[in-house]
């Protein structure tokens, strides 16, 4: 299997060599795709070192898949030209996410629905995959009728330069190259990508509309507020889940435990619930915090917390392609 990797030398594409080392994916040929100033460029995978190459160099090898982590912008040109060739794309960027001609892949969910012919894949954002793999068994089993979600997102799924931010404000300097409109050491922003003319901004309505993709259920009622906090990597989410069904919460318990992709931390009176912290290197999704909305019927509040960089990209992204694996002929 020959793989290329468009946009190895970022935070995703780092973590994308990892999670593929870790988890041995069968790859025979290594494409390391950066930009031009980072051609040459070595990589480091499984001890060996591999030249960054152009974005033309890349599809000129014809690989089999080519998973994209570089922007969205990045994808809309280039991820069309590796398909021509017969390379299939899995996409990170939301370049692709809400075209109806593209599928919304969540392994544990709905990737018995990708064919040969699926040449662009698109990866869902990082908030909405952990917030689906909670939820599924339990809509399957309950029917979810509406979603109140808040996010505390890591400064991780900004990026590089909101690391640099956060680390150069912790060191009491002020940031060199500002990622954010505002400090975010010792603050809260609840902002996180450009605000829309409905006062939501645009992480809110892919949360809202992912969702619903995934799950297949238009008529799930979502609602979003999306917070950037100063955390170095794992997002958390506040969910409140309205059922049509009634549900026993030790039902719930069990369900999550046996739910794909779910590890359930939760015992209060131990001090035990989902952090950040204890998301970091894990691919799980961890729920925590599981308790009745008392406010009104069908309700439940559950915290949902996963490692951004991994099952919020790179991990789904490398499943996907595990997946593909003996379903597609070879490129070349």
């Amino acid at each position: 299997m020959k793989l290329a990797i468009v946009g190895a030398t970022g935070l995703v594409g780092t973590e994308l060599l990892k999670v593929l080392a870790e988890r041995q994916f069968p790859l025979t040929e290594l494409l390391p795709v950066a930009s031009a100033k980072s051609v040459g460029q070595l990589v480091e995978f499984l001890g060996k070192k591999f030249p960054v190459v152009s974005m033309d160099d890349a599809i000129a090898a014809r690989p089999d898949i080519a998973i994209f982590s570089a922007g969205g912008s990045v994808s809309k040109e280039h991820a069309p030209r590796f398909a021509a060739v017969g390379t299939t794309v899995i996409d990170n960027s939301s370049a692709w996410r809400m075209d109806p001609t593209k599928k919304l892949v969540v392994p544990e969910l709905n990737a018995d629905t990708l064919t040969a012919d699926d040449k662009i894949i698109a990866n869902p954002n990082c908030s909405t995959i952990q917030l689906v793999v909670a939820l599924n068994e339990l809509h399957k089993a309950y029917k979810v009728q509406r979603i109140v979600v808040s996010t505390y997102q890591s400064v991780t799924g900004t990026g590089k330069k909101a690391v640099d931010q956060l680390m150069e404000e912790r060191a009491g300097q002020t940031a060199s190259n500002p990622a954010y409109p505002h400090p975010i050491d010792l603050n809260v922003l609840p902002h996180i990508d450009v605000f829309e003319p409905n006062g939501y901004t645009k992480e809110e309505l892919k949360m809202v509309n992912e969702t619903k993709k995934i799950m297949g259920d238009d008529n799930i009622r979502v609602t979003a507020t999306c917070v950037r906090i100063p955390v170095m990597g794992g997002h958390s989410e506040a969910v409140n889940v309205e059922f049509e069904k009634e549900f026993d919460l030790a039902e719930v318990r069990e369900i999550l435990a046996r739910t794909p992709g779910v590890e359930v931390v939760d015992d209060p009176s131990q001090n035990q619930y989902p952090m950040p912290k204890d998301s970091h290197g894990k691919d799980a999704v961890l729920v925590g915090r599981l308790r009745r909305d008392e406010t009104q019927p069908r309700t439940l509040n559950m915290w949902v917390v996963a490692d951004n960089l991994r099952k919020g990209a790179a991990t789904n992204a490398v499943q996907i392609a595990e997946y593909l694996v003996g379903k597609l002929e070879p490129v070349s």
